[in-house]
């Protein structure tokens, strides 16, 4: 990794400066990101907004570090996370970044517990008692030993989270979490996540397409052709 040294990781979180991506449809080029700039502070809640199409998704993989822009560069905490091996780029992730998915993406022969323990297995440190902790967070206690099949989609969702910030991150990234939930329990979801992050003091990025839940953060932006607008 890449260390940025006029970065100011007590105050700013995250930087993107001119990211861009596009995509190929057939013989045509469209352009999902147009030089996208973004500086996001810590501890701070913001919600990404757009219309079906707009990018959204792209761009919060692409800050998150997942996937690489075709030109800029994305600083989180002082780090350039596309500079540098990808070992490094991974293991840079692993300990600073969460991440909560639209479809939960848990292993189904796992149990919940073991599906949160994932990341410190990854890391080389895995922790039950650690993972035990962060879905008792999430309140889930009484299901630690259940397997995805048996858990709902809330509960899922709620599994997911506490894999997510299990290892303590400055920045969680969630890609329409409450897409698959009914709107009560994405509702508490949503301020399960504003409740952790404030715990922590960490930053959060969130894409979605549900206007209400957009406004419960510190700041709403929409992307639209291929740029941030307030």
């Amino acid at each position: 990794m890449s260390e940025i040294s006029s970065e100011s990781p007590s105050v700013i979180s995250l930087r993107a400066e001119a990211v861009r991506r596009s995509f190929m449809l057939g013989k045509r080029r469209i352009e999902v990101l147009r030089s996208v700039d973004l500086t996001v502070h810590r501890g701070e809640s913001l919600f990404l907004t757009g219309k079906s199409g707009a990018g959204k998704s792209t761009l919060l993989y692409t800050l998150a570090g997942l996937e690489r822009p075709e030109g800029g560069r994305v600083v989180i905490e002082g780090n350039d996370v596309y500079a540098g091996r990808e070992k490094d780029q991974a293991k840079f992730r692993n300990a600073r970044i969460g991440f909560v998915f639209q479809c939960y993406f848990l292993l189904p022969e796992l149990t919940a517990v073991e599906n949160v323990m994932l990341p410190g297995m990854i890391g080389g440190h895995p922790d039950e008692a650690l993972a035990a902790a962060a879905l008792e967070r999430v309140g889930l206690s009484d299901r630690m030993q259940h397997l995805p099949a048996e858990l709902s989609g809330g509960e899922q969702q709620r599994v997911a989270l506490a894999r997510a910030v299990v290892n303590d991150p400055t920045i969680l990234f969630a890609d329409e979490p409450t897409g698959n939930l009914d709107s009560r329990t994405g509702g508490e979801i949503v301020e399960m996540l504003l409740r952790l992050v404030r715990e922590r003091n960490a930053t959060l990025i969130v894409v979605t397409h549900d206007q209400a839940l957009a406004n419960r953060g510190d700041r709403r932006l929409e992307i639209r052709d291929g740029v941030l607008c307030s």
